[in-house]
């Protein structure tokens, strides 16, 4: 005869799991629903970022014909194979799984703590985006550098963290956090107005009496709109962030990188990489936002 306990133990071990769950702090429950959202979202959407990379890479070598996104995207696969797309997806992981859960856990924190936890205006939504951003940009700033540089193709290190080994023996600390100042000016604006256009668009498509299915689809589409929004308004500064990273020795500092990508490509230069950016960051961040909210309902907490 089955013993009642054995049969019971999967739904016994799985109740106990949630209600580990459950007692964790909410800031720690805010970092642990961001991680995960971030290792979904990283995962679908790394081939987006691998061409932008190359896009933007591509223009320091030749002047001649460039190649378009899906051109690049046939290329790669026939040069290096389908999972050729995934190139660089070992740092993006272990930039994103902690940077998104430092990045929600920042912001449920400082939500609760500065703002008491009340509906944000426009304003506050961009302070508040644009200061959790900061504290996670800054905190996996070295994982970045040597995602730039693995999907860039210029570089053969064998691995993560013998890539950071690397960098910090022939660079230095500053070549570990090269483009900083770059990345802080793409990444601040982009999430604090991701964060103003989403909250906006949530509080007027909620308006109406929307059936609770349709939530998942409604914050999604939100994300949408916001990150199209966000990522245009911010793609200059992710082409110099990524000329600094792949050249630091080149570039002295932010605005030496800027004029010279004015000086030998014109304006056009500053949005080279900018659809599949805007594609990836858009389908990323609504993503990663739906995730969020949905397991942070499920947890009682409100986001």
């Amino acid at each position: 005869m089955c013993n009642p306990a054995v049969m019971a133990g999967e739904p016994l071990a799985a109740g106990n799991r949630l209600s580990t769950l459950s007692q964790m702090h909410p800031v720690i429950k805010a970092f642990v629903c961001g991680s995960l959202s971030g290792t979904c979202s990283t995962l679908l959407f790394q081939p987006l970022d691998l061409v932008k990379t190359r896009l933007q890479t591509q223009q320091l070598s030749s002047h001649g014909n460039r190649v378009g996104m899906c051109q690049l995207f046939l290329k790669v696969i026939r040069n290096e194979n389908l999972l050729g797309l995934w190139k660089g997806v070992s740092p993006s992981f272990l930039r994103c799984i902690p940077g998104v859960g430092i990045y929600f856990s920042t912001l449920y924190l400082l939500k609760q703590q500065i703002f008491s936890g009340k509906e944000l205006s426009p304003l506050e939504s961009v302070f508040l985006g644009a200061g959790s951003r900061t504290v996670a940009g800054v905190c996996m700033l070295p994982f970045t550098v040597i995602k730039t540089r693995y999907e860039s193709g210029n570089y053969s290190y064998r691995s993560v963290f013998g890539a950071l080994g690397n960098i910090y023996r022939t660079e230095g600390v500053r070549g570990l956090f090269s483009g900083l100042t770059a990345t802080l000016l793409r990444d601040a604006p982009f999430s604090g107005i991701y964060l103003m256009f989403y909250t906006q668009a949530k509080k007027y498509a909620f308006q109406s009496n929307i059936d609770q299915t349709f939530t998942p689809l409604v914050n999604f589409s939100c994300g949408i709109v916001a990150g199209i929004l966000a990522s245009i308004s911010t793609q200059p500064a992710d082409v110099i962030k990524t000329h600094m990273q792949l050249s630091p020795e080149k570039y002295r500092w932010t605005g030496h990188a800027a004029r010279s990508i004015y000086k030998n490509y014109g304006l056009t230069g500053f949005f080279n990489g900018g659809v599949p950016r805007a594609l990836r960051r858009t389908l990323m961040a609504a993503m990663a936002w739906t995730v969020y909210e949905e397991m942070m309902e499920r947890m009682g907490l409100k986001s």
